[in-house]
């Protein structure tokens, strides 16, 4: 009886942790990236949970990614495994040679900017980069090599540009945009921490809102406190 009073009180129900949990079912159906067979999710107090285990880790991050974007959900709890589909095997060496050819690659990636540990199919990345999208295309080349079943990315932003005028720089850019009210929203930066305050209508605005923030030439972390009113 207690536990259910204090549900109700959080304005949560049985009934809406079982919608929430059709909700991620349904999207998972629709993201043609993921495949939900194996795929379990349970929903409580507005987090949802996944659980067991996909092929690739490109896959885990897909899973997770279209969970968070679902209406309602608050938070993520990810505990899907990878499991390399029978018969294939990488090495932890043939990963690091493929991760460092892939870098190569990509023109967006400073070259030798970014060192590479893989440690049973564990890959940390690491190094110095000056802009968030060059941190977060690293990440977007490591995740689909097979053999990957996770990824930790601790490349450090260090921009060369002048950042006084970053928190101005970030408020135009989202009075440009058609999804924010200049008046809801506030922006404070601390060199290149950028703090977002105030509220928005959407998850889908509280995250183009961290985008823009991110895309900020001199950014090097976005806490984002936006309320969804």
């Amino acid at each position: 009886m207690q536990q259910t009073k204090l549900r109700h009180q959080q304005g949560i129900t049985m009934t809406e942790d079982s919608n929430l949990q059709y909700a991620v079912l349904a999207e998972f159906n629709w993201e043609p990236s993921v495949d939900p067979a194996n795929i379990g999710v349970t929903a409580r107090n507005g987090i949802v949970t996944l659980s067991g285990h996909v092929g690739t880790f490109v896959e885990k991050y897909a899973a997770e990614s279209a969970a968070a974007r679902v209406k309602g959900v608050l938070g993520v709890a990810e505990e899907i495994e990878v499991r390399l589909p029978f018969g294939i095997t990488r090495t932890d060496g043939e990963i690091a040679a493929a991760a460092v050819e892939r870098m190569a690659w990509d023109v967006v990636i400073p070259r030798d900017a970014v060192k590479i540990k893989v440690e049973a199919g564990w890959v940390t990345l690491s190094g110095e980069v000056d802009a968030y999208h060059q941190k977060n295309a690293a990440e977007r080349e490591i995740r689909s090599l097979i053999g990957v079943i996770g990824l930790s990315n601790q490349i450090v932003i260090r921009p060369r540009i002048d950042t006084r005028n970053l928190s101005d720089n970030v408020m135009h850019a989202l009075h440009r945009s058609r999804f924010f009210d200049a008046n809801t929203i506030t922006v404070e930066a601390n060199g290149g921490h950028i703090h977002l305050t105030g509220n928005v209508h959407t998850p889908h605005e509280r995250r183009v809102a961290a985008a823009t923030a991110w895309a900020a030439p001199g950014a090097t972390s976005v806490q984002n406190d936006l309320a969804i009113l």
